[in-house]
């Protein structure tokens, strides 16, 4: 895990070292333990590395071919490396205990071809001298970050787009600023909030040839799918702890992110009684149990089984020293806060462990969120299954006390239109002139709310909103110089779970039926019973009404900069933040986006 970059001229000048280590520099979070420089003429490769595999000098990046005709740059893990190791041994001595050289060794067998037999994490680029040609690749599902720019003159490329921006002209991109706004979406365009800056598609690779540079999709996640496949509990089982199993492999001290909820605690109960890890690492936010955001009763399942068990309590205070390096460590704006609480996490987890297991992804196969009743409801109608649409809104009403999803299945049967209407209504501090100005543009809408069934809504997620958490997990993780592993998107486990029926995932009023199923043995009743759905949350409402936030916001609002910005209407912001302060209202999300969308254009684009 570690911090890649790159610059290649196009004009032939020579690439001048001391722009790849200010690239280098600017991410040293993300590689502490060790860096590196190659330049030739025209073409440079920086790194810095995070040593979780082999921890000597051997790992050394930007690594060369044995044949000194390739160098590469690559951050991630390849956990099946072992395996593909064995494969090669016959035609190349390998000689060093790294991922990377598996990678560097399997490109040269396979070509292009070797992304298919990588199960892992992963964002690299390879130079090859013969050919003078870049080639470059991006996991499956994006849980690795490749950021570019490109003109006529220079191709620069990064993990962070913070590595990027001391060589470009600076401009905010107003488009991704109203998704972020009107939707709560990043990540779900190649561009980004920056508008020259833009990020290779997961599941893709590009290759560099003088000035041309081709994208080409290696992975559709849509045509691994097979509607036909069945799944047993037992076999889901074998498929998670395999998961696992792989992403166990490291030469550093292995901890979980634990939240309290089905997924973290998936994990930790697999590892804690089918690996048998009595000294297990788990780092958890907790609020005290008068908070109704705790999960504390919940996490504390695992007193008698876990050994060090640590938490962190993040509070008003500590949100209000710590949000202008927050947000200057995610690069692009977070529509929520439950990524500061991990952040936290992360912070708390540096001091005593290396690689962190999180559960990221289970939602978006397993129909974690409540919206997706909805989406399975409309599936029902379709298919005139009435009768079972009646028995699962009998079921739901039952174990969660409220008919919320029918607002949910209103939304997802309105046309776009409306749906955009709703939206600029839930949020109306945004500028007038702003909506108007991208309201026409219904893409977002076609992305994720107009399925035509659950498993496709499922699909939608992984293509076009799953990426903005794993963005968050990068960063968050990166920042505190830890690799964060996510178990859940391990390639087969995604396809099996995503080809099985929408009845696998949502039954009885209860959303991840195969995991619940598959692990009933081994987790806590009382979190394998969990009818609600917190994550990393946060009582963010009551922060944004002490003294010391009042006096933030109400400066930050009512200052010129936020009036002339164009963004927000800073009237209606002031009348809306009255409420909030009375009690009226919650409208903490929006606070939050006014707070990060100012900040961030200080920092970055003025």
């Amino acid at each position: 895990m570690c911090g890649i970059s790159g610059i290649i001229n196009f004009n032939n000048n020579k690439v001048e070292e001391k722009d790849l280590r200010l690239m280098m520099h600017k991410m040293k979070h993300r590689g502490p333990d060790d860096e590196g420089v190659f330049i030739d003429n025209n073409i440079g490769f920086g790194f810095v590395r995070l040593s979780i595999l082999d921890l000597t000098s051997a790992g050394h990046q930007p690594m060369h071919s044995h044949d000194n005709r390739f160098v590469i740059v690559f951050n991630g893990e390849v956990y099946n490396y072992i395996e593909i190791r064995d494969e090669l041994k016959e035609e190349f001595h390998f000689k060093t205990g790294t991922d990377t050289e598996v990678v560097l060794a399997a490109y040269q067998k396979w070509g292009e071809a070797c992304l298919d037999k990588f199960n892992g994490m992963f964002a690299f680029a390879i130079y090859d001298k013969e050919k003078q040609q870049v080639f470059a690749a991006r996991d499956r599902y994006g849980i690795k970050p490749f950021y570019y720019y490109m003109d006529d003159d220079q191709f620069i490329f990064a993990s962070e787009i913070k590595s990027i921006l001391p060589f470009i002209p600076r401009e905010a991109n107003l488009k991704i600023i109203y998704d972020y706004l009107m939707f709560n979406r990043t990540d779900h365009r190649t561009e980004t909030f920056f508008k020259n800056v833009k990020k290779m598609q997961h599941g893709s690779f590009l290759k560099l040839n003088g000035k041309e540079v081709t994208f080409s999709r290696w992975y559709n996640l849509e045509e691994r799918i097979n509607s036909d496949k069945s799944l047993t509990s037992e076999e889901y089982r074998k498929l998670f702890n395999d998961s696992i199993k792989l992403r166990l492999r490291a030469d550093v001290p292995v901890g979980v992110s634990l939240s309290g909820g089905i997924d973290s605690s998936s994990i930790t109960s697999v590892l804690v009684e089918d690996f048998d890890l009595k000294e297990l690492n788990t780092f958890s936010a907790v609020y005290g149990a008068d908070e109704p955001t705790d999960e504390s009763g919940y996490i504390n399942e695992y007193k008698s089984s876990v050994k060090n068990m640590y938490y962190t309590s993040p509070n008003a205070e500590t949100f209000f020293e710590d949000f202008e390096s927050f947000i200057d460590a995610h690069n692009e704006p977070c529509p929520d806060l439950g990524p500061y609480v991990q952040f936290k996490v992360m912070e708390l987890a540096s001091e005593r462990v290396k690689v962190t297991l999180d559960g990221q992804g289970a939602d978006e196969q397993l129909a974690g969120y409540h919206n997706f009743f909805s989406v399975y409801y409309l599936e029902l109608i379709k298919k005139m299954k009435l009768l079972k649409l009646l028995k699962e809104n009998v079921s739901y009403f039952k174990k969660h006390g409220s008919l919320d999803v029918l607002k949910y299945l209103i939304y997802y049967a309105l046309p776009p239109k409306a749906q955009t209407k709703i939206s600029k209504n839930i949020y109306p501090s945004i500028n007038k002139s702003l909506f108007d100005e991208f309201k026409a543009d219904l893409s977002v809408n076609k992305m994720l709310y107009k399925p035509k069934d659950l498993n496709e809504s499922l699909v939608q997620h992984f293509e076009y909103k799953l990426e903005h958490l794993l963005r968050w997990e990068d960063l968050n993780s990166m920042h505190f110089s830890i690799e964060s592993r996510v178990p859940f998107l391990d390639y087969r486990l995604v396809e099996a779970t995503l080809s099985l029926p929408s009845s696998y995932k949502i039954r009885n009023g209860e959303t991840k039926h195969i995991l619940r199923e598959a692990l009933l043995d081994v987790l806590p009743q009382k979190i394998a019973n969990r009818k609600d759905k917190k994550g990393f949350s946060n009582p963010r409402e009551k922060w944004f009404r002490t003294e010391m936030f009042k006096k933030y916001i109400l400066e930050l609002i009512n200052s010129e900069e936020f009036k002339n910005r164009g963004i927000f209407d800073s009237k209606i912001a002031n009348a809306q933040y009255i409420k909030h302060l009375n009690g009226e209202v919650d409208i903490s999300p929006e606070i939050w986006k006014w707070i990060n969308i100012e900040v961030w254009f200080r920092k970055f684009i003025d």
